[in-house]
């Protein structure tokens, strides 16, 4: 499997219903398809607490080692992505939320004095919690709580999450309302690599190139190889070849069609630098990936 998402990364599933915006969901990397989950986001607070192993997070252009019993907070509408580490997996719990579970309702004083401040600072896109200052075992200590609340769903149980969400919120306010925002020219920036991903996903099966993606969004192709590279970390070309890589799996797990074909249908017009891509990347042929998915 995958995360599901529409044209615009934005993921689909569901987190909680409109009566309680709230999810915990028990994950791990080796579910994945790819043994990773794949760049996304959504309006929803997620934090992340590692059960067992290990996990490379990538959020916008920062990267997180996570190590057991560290967790993450992921700010709303951040672009993520999860990897394994030395290639183990990786089990981990997700807590996502709609922040209006911590203010209520818009324009309120408690949205406007502690929660805007954190969601508005595009330069706070995560929170690591590795346990290396005191109000992190706070944090950790409060998640745990509330995966636990969860599990027993007693009597109550929605009130006693919303007040530990609350309790963590304010924890997290106090150590991080004076962090700097994030300058105008990054907003501009991280906006034209929502577009770029967004253009490639839309486009990933036909000839892309860089002319196309750098009038896409209005830029010169040396300047926006140079914005893709700054801000993910891998160049455009190389990430067009892993996301392409990463959409044949589906096609060699379900379907019957021929590496040709599938090579075909995602954007490889050579079957055999398919394969050779795929082998780079993926550490075996298409055809072997395909037996052993299957075996």
């Amino acid at each position: 499997m995958q995360i599901v998402t529409n044209k615009y990364k934005r993921e689909m599933k569901e987190h909680g219903n409109d009566q309680f915006p709230f999810l915990i969901s028990y994950e791990r990397l080796s579910k994945y398809e790819s043994g990773s989950f794949l760049w996304h986001w959504h309006p929803e607070i997620e934090l992340t607490l590692i059960d067992k192993g290990e996990m490379i997070y990538t959020v916008n252009d920062h990267v997180y080692h996570l190590q057991e019993g560290e967790a993450l907070f992921g700010n709303v509408s951040s672009l993520h992505s999860g990897n394994k580490y030395n290639n183990k997996d990786c089990e981990y719990i997700s807590i996502t939320f709609d922040p209006k579970l911590i203010y209520g309702y818009d324009n309120s004083i408690i949205y406007r004095k502690y929660v805007e401040p954190i969601l508005q600072n595009l330069s706070l896109s995560a929170v690591h919690f590795d346990l290396s200052e005191e109000w992190h075992k706070e944090i950790i200590t409060i998640l745990n709580d509330i995966i636990t609340i969860g599990q027993r769903k007693e009597a109550f149980f929605e009130l006693d999450i919303l007040m530990r969400l609350q309790k963590l919120w304010k924890i997290l306010y106090s150590h991080n309302n004076s962090t700097p925002s994030m300058s105008a020219f990054d907003k501009r920036n991280y906006d034209r690599i929502h577009s770029i991903l967004s253009y490639i996903d839309c486009n990933y099966a036909m000839k892309l190139t860089l002319e196309d993606i750098a009038e896409h969004i209005h830029l010169c192709k040396s300047e926006c190889c140079r914005l893709f590279k700054r801000y993910m970390k891998v160049s455009l070309f190389e990430f067009i070849l892993q996301y392409r890589i990463e959409k044949s799996l589906n096609y060699l797990i379900n379907t019957e069609n021929s590496i040709v074909e599938i090579a075909n249908l995602v954007g490889f017009n050579d079957s055999n630098y398919y394969s050779k891509v795929f082998t780079k990347i993926k550490g075996c042929s298409p055809t072997r990936y395909r037996k052993k998915s299957l075996s």
